[in-house]
């Protein structure tokens, strides 16, 4: 597999910034995520727009344990309905935020372009606390482009709990109250990283 592909769908034109996370249902993690990422990216003053998405059929409503999860946060899931990716989904997002590795493979193989702005949330925050937080006057590309140094797309291939979060679905509520936990922690941690005060939120 090649390490380069030419990014031609990261926004340039000044509009809001687009995240898009995945997930395998989009039932229970990325729709956590999805919440905690508006709030974050709130709080900061982004402007950003977040979108979920899984690989399974759509129309399916959040699992019960993450509309409690987010619920004791706050944060409302009662009508999220499940939406299945489309290549267009990658395409149009300036950053895909995955679950898991196989979410990042789906995505980068539905949509090679997005390689360079495809992690999984454990990878993002992880290379982001090795390189640094975003400067003033670097776009969100180029910093995608830092983090990216030195990846190669046949890790895609195999699973990893470094960079994958565990499916509570189907499990107790003290499960989905984990995940929801770490899911907030790497969440608040991205957000700091990728829209550190005083750095504009210019995509591309």
């Amino acid at each position: 597999m090649d390490d380069d592909t030419s990014d031609d769908g990261a926004s340039d034109d000044g509009g809001p910034v687009r995240i898009l996370t995945l997930c395998t249902a989009n039932q229970c993690r990325s729709p956590m995520v999805e919440v905690l990422l508006e709030r974050a990216l709130a709080a900061r003053g982004v402007d950003a727009g977040v979108r979920s998405a899984g690989s399974m059929r759509g129309g399916v409503p959040a699992s019960p344990g993450s509309v409690r999860a987010m619920a004791r946060r706050g944060l409302v899931l009662d009508a999220h309905l499940s939406h299945q990716q489309t290549p267009s989904d990658v395409a149009d997002a300036d950053l895909v935020l995955c679950m898991a590795r196989s979410h990042a493979r789906e995505a980068v193989v539905a949509h090679p372009a997005a390689w360079s702005r495809t992690f999984t949330l454990k990878e993002l925050v992880r290379r982001g606390e090795s390189t640094g937080a975003r400067r003033p006057g670097q776009t969100l590309a180029d910093w995608l482009a830092v983090l990216g140094e030195g990846r190669q797309r046949a890790s895609l291939l195999s699973e990893d709990p470094a960079d994958d979060v565990a499916d509570p679905m189907g499990q107790p509520d003290r499960a989905y109250e984990a995940t929801a936990e770490e899911l907030e922690d790497l969440v608040e941690r991205a957000v700091a990283l990728a829209f550190p005060d005083g750095v504009t939120t210019t995509a591309g």
